[in-house]
């Protein structure tokens, strides 16, 4: 019983290990695709070996959790302020509700307004926040996550911190750089994504 015992836990674990493994190269290569955008963006404010500077944190499936979405459908539309002072027009499209080392925690979720106007981003959710590492370990002046409505399943969604990304600011100045709500202000650190950029601009 001993032996059937310790083979279903050396089992389980190797499963796990690949499972890890797995999400560890699902995360490389998406942070290669990342790195690619930036020199093919012609609005981007990094080129060629810029990107050498990225920095993120190891991949880390924990930060990997299931939210609960509630819409909140009557959320009138607002402006929320930029890091250049200039405007945009959101929408709440929702609020996130997940938990990360045994703490609930919420996030609200929106909908930039005129990218709901081009249809090639009208499933498009915008998830800007801070956390207990903003200007410490990441960039001061918060990170994004990009969701989609489409990804919305029975209620739920895939909120993946590990795909979380600076803002063009962190770069470079001349952005229009939505600053995120008081709402969206974590009080945990959220070590996932990416980091403060390697270099001075």
């Amino acid at each position: 019983m001993k032996y059937i015992i310790s083979t279903a836990l050396l089992l389980c674990a190797c499963y796990a290990a690949q499972a890890q493994h797995s999400y560890e190269e699902r995360i490389a290569a998406h942070r290669q695709q990342y790195k690619e955008a930036f020199i093919t963006e012609p609005r981007g404010p990094l080129k060629g070996g810029d990107t050498a500077y990225l920095r993120f944190y190891n991949a880390n499936s924990l930060y990997r959790v299931v939210a609960t979405i509630t819409e909140t459908p009557e959320a009138k539309p607002f402006d929320m302020p930029t890091y250049s002072g200039k405007t945009k027009q959101f929408r709440q499209y929702g609020v996130l509700t997940f938990a990360i080392g045994g703490k609930q925690q919420a996030l609200q979720v929106y909908q930039n307004l005129k990218l709901l106007e081009d249809t090639a981003h009208a499933q498009h959710l915008f998830v800007p926040f801070t956390d207990e590492t903003t200007y410490t370990e990441t960039y001061g002046g918060g990170r994004y996550i990009d969701l989609s409505t489409a990804d919305i399943k029975d209620g739920r969604i895939v909120l993946d911190f590990n795909k979380c990304y600076n803002p063009y600011c962190a770069y470079a100045g001349g952005y229009n750089c939505p600053i995120p709500p008081v709402e969206n202000r974590l009080k945990i650190p959220i070590r996932a994504g990416e980091k403060l950029f390697g270099k001075e601009h």
